[in-house]
């Protein structure tokens, strides 16, 4: 359990501090007010299966739901499976929804198989929406014969529109091992992690979205399927 506002965010204990600090190479969690935070930032992903299809339908890519403790730009830290933290001293670029939203289109883009993506923005239609949930994105420190590792874990939905209609759900999740001490390695399985969510995520969104329209062409008025 826990609670979002800064003053009442659990801190774990001085001994369990001290490990993580250990573990993570000087990686530490919220404390007193001091130098501006180091911002970091995510790529998108570039490199997809050979055989996935070309498309000629567009897309809305909306801002994944998530919990208040996930809805931040302050990175997550958990010491034990139910203990949260914040990493000192350093933020993502945007809180972590709205930087994947972003992350998500470009990957899109990046795909060079569609033909319109882009954000939920008002009078913005697209023929699907890819709504997602953001369930996992933290650095863990409590696995067993781990030295540390990022889970990102993430539901996605196809909707078609302007039905509504649920065409397909899935979840992704990627695990990436911190290999070696301080912030660069724990951006490094962030990056590698949430690249691993997103390729999944484009390349099923293009097929399951294809196999649809090529299955109920004649009743959607489709030709060329």
């Amino acid at each position: 359990m826990y609670t979002n506002s800064k003053a009442s965010i659990r801190i774990v204990a001085v001994m369990a501090l001290a490990a993580l600090l250990s573990a993570c190479g000087g990686v530490s969690l919220l404390g007193p007010s001091g130098p501006p935070p180091d911002v970091y930032d995510l790529s998108p992903k570039s490199t997809f299966d050979d055989d996935l299809p070309t498309v000629n339908w567009q897309l809305v890519v909306e801002e994944p739901v998530a919990s208040r403790a996930l809805d931040t730009d302050r990175i997550m830290i958990k010491p034990s499976a139910l203990e949260i933290g914040y990493v000192a001293g350093a933020r993502w670029s945007d809180r972590a929804p709205r930087m994947i939203q972003t992350r998500l289109v470009e990957s899109f883009e990046n795909s060079d198989r569609i033909v319109a993506i882009g954000r939920q923005v008002i009078g913005l239609r697209g023929d699907y929406n890819l709504k997602s949930e953001l369930r996992e994105f933290q650095v863990e420190y409590f696995r067993e014969g781990e030295n540390g590792s990022v889970l990102v874990r993430m539901n996605f939905k196809i909707i078609a529109m302007p039905s509504g209609t649920i065409l397909a759900s899935t979840t992704f999740d990627r695990r990436e091992e911190v290999d070696g001490d301080g912030m660069d390695a724990v951006i490094v399985a962030f990056d590698d992690a949430l690249g691993g969510v997103m390729k999944r995520a484009v390349q099923w969104s293009l097929r399951t979205v294809e196999a649809y329209r090529a299955e109920h062409a004649e009743e959607l008025g489709l030709e060329g399927y």
